[in-house]
C-alpha cells in the first residue's frame, strides 16, 4: 500500500463508492466480480479500478478476479470503519435534527455521544435516545469525553467562534455542513466540507447544459 500521502484526492473521494456499490452486490448474491464487470456498473473503466485498487496492494487474482466479501473488509479497514471514532453535533435545528437522526453514523465509521445546541428550547429534547445539551455544557463534555470529530450544523457567522472553542478544547475533525472555511485559519484540522447549495448549483449547471440532448 502507498503512504496515504501519496495517494490522490480524487482516488480517496472514490472509495466510499466502491464500498458502497460493493456492499450492494454482496448483498444482492454476487461473491465476485472482475474489473471490467464492476466498471461496466460503475460507469468506470477496469483500468481506472486496477489502478485505485493497486493504490492499496490490489486485491484481484489472475484469472479469478476480486472476492467481494474480501474486498469489503479491506476498504472497510481503508476507510477506518471496524474502529469506531466519537462524534459530537453542534447545531440542532433543522439540518442538525435531520443529520442526526437520518444519518447511521455507525455504517461510516463514528458514534454519536453528544448533540448541542444554543436555543433553550431544544434542551432535553432526545434525538437517538441522546438529549440535546445547551452550548454552555461543550466544554465539560469534551474534557470527559474527548470526541474526534464535531459536526458542525450552524450558520456560517456562528462557525468561526464555535470552531476556535472546539479546537482549544482539542477536536481536532470537522465534518462542516456551515459555509465557513475551517482551513483558511487551522490547515492542518482534518475537515470534510458539506455544501448543500453548492451540489444544488452544479445540478442546474448540468440541466442548463444538457437540456437540448436525448435520452
Amino acid at each position: 500500500m502507498k503512504n496515504s500521502r501519496d495517494i490522490s484526492s480524487s482516488v480517496i473521494s472514490r472509495l466510499p463508492r466502491y464500498y458502497r456499490f460493493l456492499c450492494e452486490l454482496y448483498a444482492n448474491g454476487t461473491t465476485r466480480i472482475s474489473s471490467k464487470e464492476l466498471a461496466e456498473i460503475m460507469g468506470f473503466t477496469a483500468s481506472q479500478i486496477r489502478q485505485d485498487f493497486n493504490c492499496f496492494g490490489g486485491f484481484g487474482q489472475q484469472g479469478y478476479g476480486y472476492n467481494i466479501e474480501q474486498l469489503i473488509g479491506e476498504f472497510a479497514g481503508i476507510l477506518g470503519l471496524n474502529e469506531l471514532k466519537t462524534a459530537i453535533l453542534i447545531g440542532a435545528g433543522n439540518l442538525g435534527r435531520a443529520v442526526a437522526s437520518q444519518m447511521s453514523f455507525e455504517d461510516k465509521g463514528f458514534r454519536l455521544i453528544g448533540i448541542f445546541d444554543c436555543d433553550p428550547l431544544y434542551k432535553g429534547i432526545k434525538i437517538r435516545e441522546i438529549p440535546i445539551s445547551a452550548d454552555d455544557a461543550i466544554a465539560d463534555f469534551c474534557h470527559e469525553h474527548h470526541p474526534d470529530m464535531a459536526v458542525l450544523c450552524l450558520p456560517a457567522d456562528k462557525a468561526p467562534e464555535m470552531v476556535d472553542t472546539l479546537v482549544e478544547l482539542g477536536v481536532k475533525s470537522f465534518w462542516n455542513f456551515s459555509h465557513y472555511d475551517i482551513l483558511r485559519k487551522y490547515p492542518k484540522l482534518n475537515v470534510a466540507n458539506v455544501h448543500l447549495s453548492d451540489s444544488l448549483m452544479t445540478l442546474s449547471f448540468i440541466i442548463k447544459n444538457n437540456s437540448g440532448e436525448e435520452v
